[in-house]
């Protein structure tokens, strides 16, 4: 965040001429390892420490390809299991996980060619399902591998940094520090430390933590903690479309505020909110997941939450734009 804070003539000669470290492999990372490639060039080469290889999209997919239609259709939603699905939906997506997983390969095998991931050691364990709903996804700076392959980009995978010295950072289970003038850590932020913190309360940070450590934040329709009700956190929870995920979650707090509709008793809340923690450790590739992501069923949640204001969730004209379309903002106009 510092380094994105300054201006570029400041950040340029903040970089020139060093050895620089970036610890994470996410947008920023990749960005910030682009801008000191350009500057430093192959003499001094900007190091990438990447705990987790992630399945990072090129800017483009092949015959103009929209990655929506593969993943942000109610048709593509059938493929997965869901919160309070119930028994046909259930089954429907038991016997459509053929085709989950043909869907999922299709896009790691045209990644992995593209970006030639198997030639860098950096294919993924998990699969893209995975990375999709865990709102893992990142785009590649175009050209970022042609500058792994000429040098001026070095990447050390499957690392954890541990520490510094005078020569460099220190990595978990080597010796040998990696050479650095400059390290920048570009591994985001601890956002539940910060909603925690809001309370002086041992009672309400746990009420927010929540108490298996493996959970995100438990909040009803990803708005609202149900022992907290004077509470609402928007934007925690995240889509691969966050800017309208957050407006209409912002919509259902105006409405639940007005007194439109009210919220079921703490009971059943919890029993949803454990539904969706649910479904999200058995599609994150991180079982210990500590972030909150509805990426995957973005169109289910949003009908819950249309239903929950009294719209129509089918928001579309006609049975294949319902089914086969991606659903965007345009949708929820009006």
């Amino acid at each position: 965040m510092e380094y994105s804070n300054m201006d570029p003539e400041t950040a340029a000669n903040f970089v020139k001429g060093k050895h620089v470290a970036i610890v994470g492999f996410q947008k920023s990372g990749m960005d910030i390892a682009m801008e000191c490639s350009t500057i430093n060039g192959t003499e001094r080469p900007c190091t990438v420490v990447i705990r987790t290889p992630h399945w990072n999209l090129p800017d483009f997919f092949p015959w103009g390809l929209n990655l929506g239609y593969l993943y942000l259709t109610r048709s593509s939603e059938l493929t997965v299991h869901k919160p309070g699905e119930g028994l046909v939906l259930s089954l429907l997506a038991t016997t459509l996980s053929p085709l989950r997983w043909a869907l999922s390969k299709f896009v790691e095998i045209y990644v992995r060619r593209k970006h030639r991931l198997a030639k860098h050691g950096m294919v993924p364990d998990h699969s893209f399902l995975n990375e999709f709903s865990s709102c893992s996804l990142s785009i590649v700076p175009e050209g970022f591998y042609d500058r792994v392959e000429e040098g001026s980009i070095k990447l050390v995978k499957r690392a954890e940094c541990v520490g510094f010295s005078k020569e460099g950072m220190m990595l978990k289970g080597q010796i040998e520090p990696i050479k650095s003038d400059l390290v920048i850590l570009a591994t985001g932020f601890k956002g539940i430390d910060k909603l925690k913190h809001i309370f002086e309360s041992k009672k309400y940070q746990e009420f927010i933590a929540g108490l298996d450590d493996s959970a995100a934040v438990p909040l009803y329709r990803e708005c609202i903690h149900p022992r907290i009700p004077q509470l609402a956190i928007i934007g925690f929870s995240e889509s691969i479309t966050n800017l309208y995920t957050s407006e209409i979650r912002c919509r259902w707090l105006a409405e639940l505020l007005d007194g439109k509709f009210k919220v079921p008793s703490i009971k059943v809340m919890e029993k949803d909110i454990a539904e969706w923690d649910k479904y999200k450790k058995r599609y994150s590739y991180n079982k210990y997941y500590r972030n909150s992501c509805i990426a995957a069923l973005h169109v289910w949640h949003n009908d819950q939450l249309c239903k929950d204001m009294g719209w129509n969730p089918k928001r579309k004209k006609g049975f294949w734009a319902e089914w086969f379309q991606p659903y965007g903002p345009m949708d929820y106009r009006g």
